[in-house]
């Protein structure tokens, strides 16, 4: 077996009971994820932070969440423990005003919208997302992680993960290897503009949730949808539902109405979450489940977005 350095390690008591299983899963990008591992209890990430690459053990201790971590970028992560499991996200005022949301909710109580900081490292996921089927994006990701990215520090590389590219060098990948990823000029010249100022969106993490969503969308390129999916991430931001995403108006006006909807019915019948309208959101689709798909089987956008 080899050796590795100890890890550096915090413990985490949230004030009320956290699910690990429900918080974490986001930040997993489809199977085959090399920034990602689960076995048991243990999720594994591999992550690139502004302070350097992290291999990242989180396990929950009987209500108590250990996390050890290896590399450059260990205190950077650590620091931030508690908005990673949840502790930005306050459910407290979140009063369900529909008969599934009232059935749904006691079972989604120790859900918490997460903030692990990584604004940059998380826009570049969303941009990949726009536009493409879930299994298309998840395997350009993991295919630009592999070649252009490092290996996780410590036990990490055993496992099989890989860090994420830093942001100059998503900056520096040429034309070619975008296209041979699956990602056409479109997303891929978001990306390399986005991360030229990545510094000024990692900061995003430390400004009020207006602020840093105006950030994001004065990029090119970066719209309603796509600054929504990287707030649900990155900034522990339970007030950002989906607009724009090919089936979530759809679940949720089916699921509160009966008949499919748009993103302005959605918005009317969130209306009354005003704060919490993304939790709103996931408990009407994990209780609801998805529309029933017809018509011959095919390969139908999981992430797309009507508008970036």
């Amino acid at each position: 077996m080899t050796s590795h350095p100890d890890p550096t390690t915090r413990c985490h008591r949230p004030p009320a009971p956290v699910d690990l299983g429900l918080v974490l899963p986001p930040f997993v990008r489809g199977g085959g994820d090399p920034t990602s591992h689960r076995a048991g209890r243990d999720w594994w990430f591999a992550w690139t932070t502004p302070a350097g690459t992290v291999t990242l053990l989180l396990t929950d201790e009987g209500g108590e969440v250990v996390a050890s971590a290896w590399g450059d970028g260990a205190d950077w992560i650590l620091d931030r423990l508690p908005d990673l499991v949840g502790g930005r996200d306050d459910p407290s005022g979140f009063v369900p005003h529909h008969d599934l949301v009232a059935r749904g909710w006691p079972r989604l109580r120790t859900w918490r919208v997460p903030a692990n900081g990584l604004v940059a490292q998380m826009l570049v996921c969303s941009v990949l997302e726009q536009k493409v089927t879930g299994r298309e994006a998840f395997s350009s990701q993991r295919q630009l992680v592999r070649r252009f990215g490092s290996p996780a520090p410590g036990p990490g590389e055993e496992l099989g993960l890989v860090c994420p590219p830093t942001a100059a060098e998503w900056a520096r990948i040429p034309s070619w290897a975008w296209l041979r990823a699956g990602v056409d000029g479109a997303r891929s010249r978001v990306v390399v503009t986005a991360m030229r100022v990545a510094g000024r969106l990692d900061e995003c993490a430390d400004l009020p949730l207006e602020q840093a969503h105006a950030r994001m969308r004065s990029l090119p390129g970066v719209g309603v949808w796509t600054a929504a999916e990287v707030a649900q991430r990155a900034l522990g931001d339970a007030d950002s539902p989906s607009f724009g995403d090919y089936h979530v108006a759809k679940d949720v006006t089916l699921a509160l109405d009966g008949v499919v909807g748009d993103d302005a019915r959605m918005a009317e019948l969130l209306e009354p979450y005003a704060g919490q309208r993304y939790r709103a959101q996931v408990v009407i689709t994990a209780t609801a489940g998805h529309r029933p798909r017809r018509g011959p089987r095919r390969s139908l956008p999981t992430h797309l977005p009507t508008r970036f």
